[in-house]
């Protein structure tokens, strides 16, 4: 028979262990993963990645279910151009997004001709493919492969849409205390750009940066549970790579 002893020590030591999980989670890495195609060719539905918390500092988003325990952000420290960021979505505060910081507050960003703009320069930008196929949703689309340069010379890939792309916008001016995010994915993603559903985010909806892939699989070829499969369904080649 089990005594009470047993019971009482084993429900401690998970108590404990959820304790510890909360508050790693809550302090130092949190996993995410990428339900969407909006981040390709950087980032792969099926992607799944550390997000350092303690980056950005601490908002009321840095634990489990936001509770309102303080305003603001305690021991802040400015993300950078070109990081990739999780963060909450203004419309609702609860939905994470993953997107590429790309204005600062006081910026102004905009596209001309499918060009993108950031304080009335063109963000320099140079071919390295013609010819792409890349998700959208569950569909394809062809595409461009670009590199793109921002002016503190971090560096990443883009895709734009060959035909009926984004091609022209008003200027987007960054408020105070807030960010401007796309998606490198740039025909394909909602982001900051759409101002009824993302627009731009408040300091405090901040998340935290991503900061590897730890996992991959592609869930279109078949279910992770057929490990007869593993060899197909399990991207082996982005385990542990830097998110940059």
């Amino acid at each position: 028979m089990i005594s009470k002893k047993f019971i009482s020590e084993n429900l401690k030591t998970i108590f404990y262990a959820i304790i510890i999980a909360v508050f790693i989670r809550s302090l130092f890495f949190q996993p995410f993963y990428i339900p969407s195609s909006s981040m390709e060719p950087n980032l792969l539905v099926g992607d799944r990645l550390f997000v350092s918390k303690y980056t950005y500092g601490y908002s009321k988003h840095s634990f489990p279910f936001s509770p309102k325990i303080f305003n603001g952000r305690l021991l802040f420290s400015e993300p950078k151009r070109g990081d990739v960021v999780v963060f909450k979505t203004p419309s609702d505060n609860r939905t994470d997004y993953i997107k590429r910081l790309i204005g600062l507050p006081g910026d102004v960003i905009q596209f001309i001709d499918g060009n993108l703009y950031l304080n009335n320069n063109q963000v320099f930008k140079s071919i390295i493919s013609k010819d792409d196929r890349i998700y959208c949703g569950s569909t394809t689309i062809e595409t461009y492969t670009f590199s793109e340069e921002l002016s503190n010379l971090v560096k990443f890939n883009t895709v734009y849409r060959k035909n009926g792309g984004y091609q022209n916008s008003d200027k987007f001016k960054v408020p105070a205390n807030h960010y401007f995010f796309l998606g490198d994915n740039r025909d394909c993603s909602k982001d900051s750009r759409f101002l009824g559903s993302v627009g731009y985010v408040h300091k405090e909806n901040l998340v935290g940066k991503a900061r590897f892939i730890f996992f991959s699989s592609d869930y279109r070829i078949g279910s992770i549970l057929k490990f007869w499969k593993w060899n197909e369904t399990i991207r082996f080649e982005r385990f542990f790579k830097i998110i940059n």
